[in-house]
């Protein structure tokens, strides 16, 4: 039977997106960044495992400060990092030297990065923009680089050398004059938002985007935009939990939660139904509500995903799910699209609706540190029922994830008919 036109267009338009260039770019770097984001994974674990005797144990043996320094110099840093990866890639794709254009993203990325006064005097670079707050800064950056890279060279606009220079010479003066006019345009853009109310390009972005929500109160119909837009933004590359949870929610929703607390310590009933902790609460496995996806990814018939799903499950039982988000990759990968931003957008809305109907309780306002595993999550800030609800999403997260695994399949068959391409029997 011959496919309808709208899925023909469908088909068309995912194949555009998947091998548009600039996509490709990111989607490759990322993935390039898999050993830094697993490393940094496993050892945000290990630095933040929430047993008190065990973060005494680190503190009383001086080992504390050790077990940060892979965190700080992994996951804080993922902006540094990808500046470099994505125009490595995106200037490779166009047949040039990836190296030299990831050396001069990355300066350009650190030249628009506000810097800060160190103690006792000179400057620091705020590591505030270099880690996940700081990607989607160091993304323009890096497409920008490594697109004007090519076409300068193309252009001409290069020291030329005489024959029989050896070839990593001839292209360290080759991009020269390319890295000048980056420093140049960086300094321009860090003087153009230092004079504004941003102070820095990472700061418009935060800005642009919190300023429409800062009025944004907590009701139902916020709580559940909010999830959708923490999403919808991650999916773009920007750290939704901190642009709209911790910047705009969180300072809204703790004094509730708060309230909460002291009701609940008083053994009443506590009165808010949306609280900070309702954010929290239905992102099992990190933002995406990632833990289902991971489970269904032990199952995959693909090597890589059974290996991805490995290595992220015991991170992910623990919230840590930046390899799933930027391994897999979650960013601007339209396959996830529809899971990613709809399974947490519905856990949201089904939370809040068996709350106000009394089948779940209303969350008693504490806040589990972070790193606490989900189920005891639930358990600490709502007793057996929200536990136990817990449980039920992320079964019903995996079954979703396979359901939605096995229509990419009839997809994929679907497009080799419509190429005329014949047909295997899986084993």
């Amino acid at each position: 039977m011959q496919p309808s036109k709208l899925q023909e267009i469908m088909l068309k338009a995912s194949s555009f997106i998947q091998n548009n260039l600039y996509i490709k770019s990111i989607s490759g770097g990322l993935m390039s960044l898999m050993p830094v984001l697993i490393i940094g994974a496993i050892f945000s674990l290990i630095n933040g495992l929430p047993l008190d005797a065990y973060q005494e144990f680190l503190v009383s043996t001086g080992l504390k400060p050790f077990v940060e320094l892979p965190v700080i110099f992994t996951n804080n840093m993922l902006a540094l990092y990808a500046s470099f990866a994505i125009a490595f890639r995106l200037t490779n794709e166009l047949g040039k030297d990836g190296f030299s254009a990831g050396v001069l993203s990355m300066l350009s990325f650190l030249i628009v990065t506000p810097l800060g006064v160190a103690e006792g005097g000179g400057v620091a670079i705020m590591q505030q923009w270099l880690g996940a707050t700081g990607f989607f800064a160091a993304m323009l950056v890096a497409v920008f680089v490594g697109r004007m890279f090519c076409v300068i060279l193309d252009k001409g606009l290069y020291i030329r050398m005489p024959a029989g220079v050896p070839p990593q010479i001839e292209r360290s003066f080759a991009a020269l004059v390319p890295g000048f006019l980056f420093v140049i345009a960086a300094l321009i853009i860090n003087a153009i938002f230092a004079a504004t109310q941003f102070v820095s390009i990472h700061g418009f972005i935060f800005g642009f985007i919190q300023t429409p929500l800062t009025n944004i109160g907590a009701s139902p119909i916020a709580y559940i935009l909010v999830v959708f837009l923490i999403h919808l933004l991650w999916w773009f590359g920007i750290h939704g939990v901190i642009v709209l949870g911790v910047g705009v929610m969180m300072p809204i929703l703790t004094p509730l939660g708060l309230e909460n607390l002291a009701y609940f310590q008083e053994g009443l009933t506590p009165p808010n139904v949306i609280i900070w902790g309702s954010i929290t609460l239905v992102l099992m496995g990190g933002s995406g509500t990632t833990l289902g996806l991971v489970i269904a990814m032990l199952r995959a018939k693909a090597a890589r995903y059974r290996t991805l799903g490995r290595l992220a499950i015991v991170p992910g039982i623990f919230g840590i799910n930046e390899p799933i988000i930027f391994g897999t990759p979650m960013v601007l990968n339209t396959k996830f699209l529809v899971p990613f931003l709809g399974i947490p957008t519905f856990t949201a809305f089904m939370t809040w609706l068996l709350t106000i109907i009394g089948i779940l309780p209303t969350l008693n306002g504490f806040g589990p540190p972070l790193g606490t595993p989900a189920v005891v999550h639930g358990f600490l800030m709502g007793g057996w029922r929200v536990a136990a609800w817990q449980v039920v999403l992320s079964l019903f997260h995996f079954l979703v994830i396979m359901r939605i695994s096995k229509k990419q399949m009839q997809k994929h068959t679907l497009k080799n008919r419509i190429r005329g391409k014949p047909q295997h029997r899986a084993c």
